[in-house]
């Protein structure tokens, strides 16, 4: 399902209005959300958009489970760490149950230089404190195609025997990513893909088209199980 915004603006303020409606129906009907967050500019705006909207009240925030589809493996206080983003755009001005923000590990954190056992940790994490499936993962989109730090051509596209992976030699710095992998990204009632400009628009027609290789473009795996929608602003709409 395709749902077009005039600009980035109209789209933040669209899908933020769609997240809150969708928490608040899930708490309506006695469940805690699940929901697994992306980074990004465009993610940012949307995340601002729910902290600052006069409908944020219908949702229990403290009753939200928050997961991450990637993290940067930098250390805990850098600005490029989505968790940070998040934090600082919404996360900060809500009040939400620290313990249910659930990040990725830092670089600086115990298990400092050990990408793989960072993945094997916050895999253990979904695991262990996870309900089996998520109700949202938001998903951007590289200019490449990529979803979450699943690159094209990279050997984790391949991995579905496990939730989250190390990524190593990112085409796009930081080097060193953590990611859940497509079986994870998989296990979500809806999927929601989000993507804004013109340098979006050949990535999204592509991954859109159904004989399109994974291994060129991640993006044309990821479906949810119930529904997959794709948040664009007409640009990032302008090769459909």
């Amino acid at each position: 399902m395709v749902q077009r915004s005039a600009d980035s603006d109209e789209l933040a303020e669209r899908v933020a209005a769609h997240l809150i409606s969708r928490l608040a129906r899930i708490q309506q009907h006695g469940r805690v959300p699940s929901i697994a967050l992306t980074g990004g500019s465009i993610a940012v705006k949307i995340h601002e958009t729910v902290a600052e909207s006069p409908d944020r009240h219908l949702v229990d925030w403290g009753h939200v489970d928050f997961w991450f589809g990637d993290e940067r493996f930098v250390p805990a206080a850098d600005p490029e760490r989505n968790a940070r983003q998040v934090r600082t755009a919404m996360l900060d001005h809500l009040p939400v149950d620290s313990a249910r923000v659930h990040e990725m590990p830092a670089a600086d954190g115990r298990h400092a230089g050990d990408l793989d056992a960072a993945a094997a940790e916050y895999a253990q994490q979904v695991r262990t404190l996870g309900s089996g499936e998520f109700h949202v993962v938001m998903l951007g989109i590289g200019e490449d195609g990529h979803v979450a730090s699943l690159f094209p051509g990279f050997p984790q596209l391949d991995v579905d025997d496990t939730i989250a992976v190390a990524v190593r030699n990112s085409p796009k710095p930081p080097p060193e990513r953590l990611s859940l992998t497509f079986s994870a990204l998989e296990r979500t009632r809806e999927l929601w893909f989000v993507a804004s400009g013109a340098g979006k628009a050949e990535a999204v027609r592509r991954a859109m088209d159904p004989a399109t290789d994974v291994h060129e473009v991640p993006a044309s795996r990821p479906r949810g199980r119930q529904r997959t929608f794709w948040f664009l602003d007409e640009e990032a709409a302008s090769q459909l």
